[in-house]
């Protein structure tokens, strides 16, 4: 073998791929250099459950293929599995209490769709609880600690992010080569903001929610996250495609996202929404965003001013919409089908009971704030009007994308924060989705790559938004900002060993 297990972890899986058709290594050796990984990195807690076994039948299978002639096209890579995704025969627990011991008898579609492809699952990783939160704070499971850590305080831990923190934690240990995430309001860029890596939420439909445990059903969309623009154009090429069994996924052809990154973006015009550029925004953000604008402009891109009104109406939209659709989906878990049962004197009180120890904090608020919402004499007050100003956020891109054919934003407010820091103020916590969460609502692909660091050495992402189904372009565009950016920072490694 030419790659000692160090250097196959850091491998991208576009080189890997490379590496297993040239029979560098064995698809079980990378997989057991990963799970060595795992273990080492065992206190980041970003693992609910590890599948070692799994992972090694998986990868020797993938190795049989290779050998005779039948590769697939992700065969042998070891990826990690966001804990929302059903995974037969395995424990599927949202990183709640009430789905503790709940094993699936399916398989959710996009993984299914990934195992088709060749993948090797390493096991599945931490989120916020139902995927409500933006730190990575509320699993049950504890907390996922990132592994970066800033320059200035190196011994404070800090949040990876939300809900995908496990995943984002994973990939950038080089625990897993790449991993599933979700993104409702943020989910898969904020935690790759954080933790110096990529990630793409597609256009609302593009992959199947089939399987994926609902947290707000119009909202939610399963995206691959990265090391590499690449690498999450080739996993969504895998994970993406239509779904019978869900009526929102779209019946539209799923093109090869790795070939759209020509390198090449000269005449492409880039939207600059001037209502993102925020009071209280740190300065070192908007000089990032403001760099990001030079690159791609040397890059031979058009940059114009776009304007997209309804930005400051989106917090307050989506946190009516998600927990209103939020309490709805939750009415399932009731302690008589599956999961947590806590035993009453009557079946109100069985019900009572089950969803009070079941369900964490951030859980019970939005579920009392969407029921609130949609309750009788608010229901046309709040949800009805909420509904209204999507559309008019929705429309605002419409009208942007007359002008232009991607916009560029930062991805988060900050760079990763001290765990705990912002958990006792929600609504601080809300604000951590400022510049992701008009994307969900109008249903818009957007992608973070990582950039540059902040004065504290820790990542800090870009966001480019594209229009519906175009998620070439926004690959595209991806491509040659990653290229210009030339992020090739990791995280203290000798601090990971400490963690």
């Amino acid at each position: 073998m030419s790659n000692a297990p160090s250097e196959l972890t850091n491998l991208t899986i576009a080189q890997a791929l490379k590496g297993l058709e040239n029979k560098d290594f064995t698809s079980k050796e990378l997989t057991q250099a990963h799970i060595d990984s795992v273990e080492a990195h065992d206190k980041l807690n970003a693992f609910v459950t590890k599948t070692p076994e799994l992972a090694l039948q998986q990868a020797d299978a993938s190795d049989k293929r290779r050998a005779s002639g039948d590769a697939k096209p992700l065969d042998g890579i070891p990826l990690a599995i966001k804990d929302l995704y059903c995974t037969k025969g395995v424990r599927t627990t949202a990183s709640s209490h009430i789905l503790e011991n709940f094993v699936p008898t399916y398989e959710s579609t996009v993984s299914q769709n990934l195992f088709d492809d060749g993948i090797v699952m390493l096991g599945k990783t931490s989120l916020d609880e139902f995927a409500m939160g933006s730190s990575n704070m509320t699993s049950y499971f504890g907390n996922v600690i990132n592994p970066w850590r800033s320059t200035s305080a190196p011994d404070i831990e800090l949040t990876p992010g939300g809900s995908s923190g496990g995943s984002a934690s994973a990939v950038a240990a080089r625990m897993a080569m790449g991993a599933t995430g979700t993104d409702t309001g943020g989910s898969i860029r904020q935690p790759a903001s954080f933790c110096g890596i990529s990630g793409i939420k597609p256009t609302y439909g593009r992959c199947s929610r089939w399987g994926v445990i609902a947290f707000a059903s119009s909202l939610d969309q399963a995206g691959p996250m990265a090391r590499t623009v690449e690498d999450c154009a080739l996993m969504l090429t895998s994970m993406a495609g239509h779904d019978p069994k869900d009526s929102t996924s779209a019946d539209i052809k799923v093109p090869d996202f790795s070939a759209a990154l020509t390198g090449d973006i000269r005449g492409l015009k880039v939207g600059i929404p001037k209502e993102y550029r925020m009071d209280g925004t740190p300065a070192e953000i908007d000089a990032l965003w403001d760099q990001g604008i030079e690159w791609l402009k040397e890059s031979g891109a058009e940059i114009v001013d776009v304007s997209l009104p309804h930005t400051k109406y989106a917090l307050p939209t989506y946190y009516i919409i998600a927990p209103a659709e939020a309490s709805s989906n939750l009415a399932r878990y009731d302690g008589v089908r599956y999961g947590l049962r806590i035993e009453g004197d009557n079946l109100i009180e069985t019900y009572e009971n089950t969803r009070a120890e079941g369900f964490g904090d951030e859980v019970k608020r939005r579920i009392m704030i969407g029921t609130y919402v949609l309750s009788a004499g608010y229901y046309d007050a709040y949800y009805v009007k909420a509904q209204r100003v999507r559309r008019l956020i929705a429309q605002d891109f419409e009208n942007a994308y007359k002008q232009c054919d991607v916009i560029l934003t930062p991805t988060a407010p900050s760079e990763a924060f001290a765990l705990g820091q912002e958990e006792e103020d929600p609504i601080k916590m809300y604000l951590n989705d400022v510049f992701t969460v008009s994307v969900n609502l109008a249903g818009l692909p957007g992608l973070s790559l990582p950039t540059g660091l902040s004065a504290n050495g820790l990542p800090l992402g870009l966001q480019i938004i594209g229009k519906s189904w175009d998620e070439e372009t926004v690959l595209r565009v991806g491509g040659v900002l990653e290229k210009a950016a030339n992020f090739v920072a990791m995280p203290d490694s000798s601090i990971l060993k400490a963690a």
